[in-house]
């Protein structure tokens, strides 16, 4: 590898926020995996279908065990590292990037926050490492929404002996045509707070099809149902008996993989955009279109929203993992870099179609694809509104001295 090689963007533009070499392997690893999803994401899209070739090749490449700790075999990469990772990714694949977003990033949070039994993470690792495992946390309900605004869950958990009995529905479960073993939030009686429970697939658990939506159709986020499953006492993760921790860890960071993802979609619509502006020449100009003031103009915008978004999601990423004693005073900027990036990922795809015009609504091209599964990040915690409370109750704390 020459000198410089290893930071180059696919552009062929060196890429700043790759400071080593341990982030360059890791960015060299998710740019292939992303250009061979890319080829595969239109089927996958137009049919609804999980993409389990995918996870065959994300098993292979030996990223599902990017956050795992280095002591159970995984590459244990930082909260930086799995942004990096995962922004490079979407560019081939937002529905791809967003479902194993969901179990990297959860075994981030696994490892920031030692919440599971010794025994129960070391065997999950291992299973990871050697055999390919996916995980996932299932808490959506239908009549609970977004588990972030703290729904209490319809699903039950009752006492049965040698353990407990798990009854309910899980909805936007994602990567569920291929989880072996998950966990689920579900009510106990009389306990104010939600249990969680590890839950292996068998008898009781079904998968019904329901997933159908505008965008990441590809993420195999259907409804769970569990039906009289029982989870023995051992695998229990937080029973009636859990006492509540004085000082949570924090472990908000382990979702910026999904600003992450928002990004890398951003990313592709803006390069195949600006491409075509360099190739289309109209026969009523002289120039292709990318020399023309108004299409300037557009590319500039893109690249406004693109840098400041981008900039601010990998400095607070840094932070978070430089600054451990900071950490958790920067979950507003942790939210903050949410709000940022999805947004600025809707304009730029928006950005995107406008320079294309009209063609850009073929199916035959990505633009109307990335466009759709951009509007999901929407909808993926935290939202708007709650990031932008934490920010002004922040700011009139501070005002006030609190």
């Amino acid at each position: 590898m020459k000198k410089g090689e290893s930071d180059l963007d696919q552009s062929g533009i060196i890429d700043p926020f790759i400071r080593n070499e341990r982030e360059a392997s890791i960015a060299a690893m998710a740019d292939k995996l992303a250009s061979v999803f890319a080829d595969r994401a239109p089927l996958h899209d137009a049919e609804g279908s999980f993409p389990f070739e995918n996870f065959d090749d994300l098993s292979a490449a030996g990223y599902l065990k990017l956050t795992v700790p280095k002591a159970y075999g995984g590459d244990e990469a930082s909260v930086y590292e799995m942004v990096l990772a995962q922004e490079r990714l979407a560019r081939g694949d937002g529905s791809t990037a967003l479902a194993v977003g969901w179990h990297i990033g959860m075994l981030l949070q696994l490892r920031l926050s030692d919440a599971w039994p010794k025994p129960l993470f070391e065997q999950l690792c291992r299973d990871i490492v050697e055999q390919g495992v996916v995980m996932n946390e299932l808490a959506s309900e239908p009549a609970t929404g977004s588990p972030s605004r703290g729904g209490r869950p319809q699903t039950t958990a009752t006492r049965a002996e040698g353990g407990w009995i798990i009854q309910g529905r899980k909805t936007f479960s994602t990567l569920s045509p291929i989880l072996k073993i998950f966990t689920v939030t579900a009510a106990i009686e009389g306990c104010d707070r939600p249990g969680l429970f590890l839950i292996r697939r068998g008898p009781g658990v079904r998968i019904e099809e329901t997933w159908n939506t505008l965008g990441m159709r590809a993420t195999g986020s259907h409804d769970v149902i569990l039906d009289h499953v029982f989870v023995p006492d051992d695998e229990v993760i937080r029973g009636a008996d859990a006492a509540e921790k004085s000082a949570p860890v924090p472990t908000e960071a382990a979702l910026l993989h999904i600003p992450a993802c928002y990004l890398g979609i951003a990313y592709a619509a803006r390069s195949f955009a600006i491409d075509f502006a360099c190739r289309h020449q109209p026969n009523s100009t002289t120039v292709p279109i990318a020399e023309l003031p108004n299409v300037k103009r557009q590319i500039a915008q893109m690249e406004v929203d693109w840098i400041t978004a981008r900039s601010y999601l990998y400095q607070v990423a840094d932070r978070w993992d430089r600054e451990v004693g900071q950490r958790a005073a920067l979950k507003p900027e942790l939210g903050l870099a949410k709000y940022m990036a999805t947004n600025a990922a809707i304009r730029i795809v928006d950005q995107a179609m406008r320079i294309v015009g009209g063609l850009s609504l073929s199916r035959k091209l990505p633009l109307e694809r990335m466009y759709r599964d951009v509007r999901a990040g929407l909808h993926n915690p935290p939202m708007d509104d709650i990031v932008l409370n934490n920010l002004a109750d922040r700011a009139i704390h501070e005002m006030r001295g609190d």
